[in-house]
């Protein structure tokens, strides 16, 4: 290994031991260890450049604005009142209905854009009925990962996959991957009720206030609701269809935000960049930068090669490997570039004898994708919601999501590992 790549995976390491302590901001950390990266030259300024992934960028800038002035509108006020009434109320029943909803957004668009939809109701909600936030928060988290997993378009690795092999299409993942991925769901929800079921009480009085409550009087601005929903349809239209007229994700969100801007006018121009999450959205430009480092060196690839050849070409032990490697993995470094490497070496697999490839991409998807829920920085709607709620005063730490999510994901790989040797390796 070359001293260029001892030195990508040092600065790598005590960045990840900055984050993981929290002593010090982690979009403070992640930049300082991307900025290591380019001046020891590990990676120029221009390949570093290369590395960031736009399109998360721009997906999470665009719908940060969406967001940010339908919020204006009072409409996830309505949302949240009208949720927690039909539900009578119930702390433990609002966040299993939560749960479920931010699973199903995550499936039919992605997961990062149904949190930015599903935390601004869950503070409504949690201030109504006085309770804490963050037990609500962690399930969300969970759910949305978990429901990304489910179809071709609600996580980025999946959206990767779709497009490198041409037999999983939409319907292949909805075949797989969906009931595999809700029974994981209900299984997680189910644990994470019974964990947080003492803090989630609160008075008959509040229940009662709350069913007093008329929904339809938090619309504050009518005009303002229509333009916001109109836009967002739109956006929600163009993540169905992006695939098909061959337009990035983060492309439909920005345009769907400007979209906004240009019927609302200037003046919640200023307003509504002023409140995009820009310390997430450097946290992720650091993070890939610095991920770039392993890139470049071939770190990532001799992960690769070593978990894909140390079966010597076994299907069953291949991908059982797999999945484990890729939930692990993914729990602490960026899903994306670590799948982008996978693919070539599974595609080498098939060239060396493996003729039954089938079981390794579905163990590479769901390894990916639901080792996004073991740590707080494995996915980017963990990211986002961390963010948002610090934005709000509650601190989601590392190690405190560490100790719920860590055995959930590792829970939920177990489930896999026997859904994928019953249904494709006996």
């Amino acid at each position: 290994m070359s001293t260029q790549a001892l030195i990508a995976i040092g600065i790598f390491l005590v960045s990840y031991a900055f984050i993981v302590t929290e002593k010090i901001h982690r979009t403070i950390i992640a930049m300082a260890g991307g900025i290591l990266i380019v001046m020891f030259g590990i990676v120029d300024q221009e390949r570093a450049l290369r590395h960031i992934d736009f399109n998360t960028i721009g997906l999470l800038t665009g719908m940060m604005i969406i967001v940010t002035i339908t919020s204006e509108t009072g409409l996830f006020k309505f949302i949240a009142i009208w949720a927690a009434k039909k539900v009578k109320g119930d702390p433990l029943k609002i966040l299993l209905a939560l749960g479920i909803i931010t699973a199903l957004g995550s499936a039919l668009l992605d997961n990062v854009t149904t949190v930015l939809l599903m935390v601004p109701v869950t503070f409504s909600i949690t201030r109504q009925l006085r309770v804490h936030p963050i037990p609500f928060l962690i399930t969300e988290i969970i759910a949305s990962n978990i429901g990304g997993t489910s179809t071709l378009i609600g996580d980025p690795p999946n959206i990767m996959l779709g497009s490198a092999v041409k037999e999983l299409t939409f319907m292949a993942f909805i075949n797989n991957l969906t009931v595999i991925s809700f029974f994981i769901l209900f299984v997680n929800i189910a644990i994470l009720a019974f964990i947080y079921r003492k803090q989630l009480r609160t008075s008959n009085e509040l229940k009662a206030s709350l069913m007093d409550l008329d929904e339809s009087e938090e619309i504050t601005d009518k005009t303002l609701l229509v333009k916001s929903l109109t836009a967002l349809t739109l956006t929600i239209l163009g993540f169905f269809l992006h695939q098909l007229l061959h337009i990035e994700s983060a492309t439909v969100a920005l345009a769907g935000a400007f979209l906004l801007l240009l019927l609302t006018g200037e003046e919640h121009l200023d307003k509504s960049l002023l409140k995009v999450e820009w310390t997430t959205i450097f946290f992720f430009i650091g993070l890939f930068v610095l991920v770039s480092g392993l890139i470049e060196t071939g770190v990532i690839s001799i992960l690769a090669n070593y978990s894909v050849h140390l079966t010597g070409g076994n299907v069953v032990s291949t991908s059982i490997l797999i999945l484990w490697v890729s939930a692990i993995a993914s729990a602490f470094i960026d899903n994306i570039p670590f799948v982008a490497t996978m693919i070539p070496m599974i595609k080498d697999m098939g060239e060396l004898g493996i003729h039954n490839l089938e079981p390794l991409w579905w163990s590479l998807s769901l390894g990916a994708c639901l080792g996004g829920n073991g740590t707080l920085i494995g996915a980017s709607a963990n990211v986002i919601v961390a963010g948002l709620a610090a934005k709000e005063g509650h601190l989601i730490t590392f190690g405190k999501f560490l100790l719920i999510a860590f055995p959930l994901m590792i829970l939920s790989i177990i489930i896999c590992t026997i859904y994928i040797y019953l249904r494709y390796l006996i």
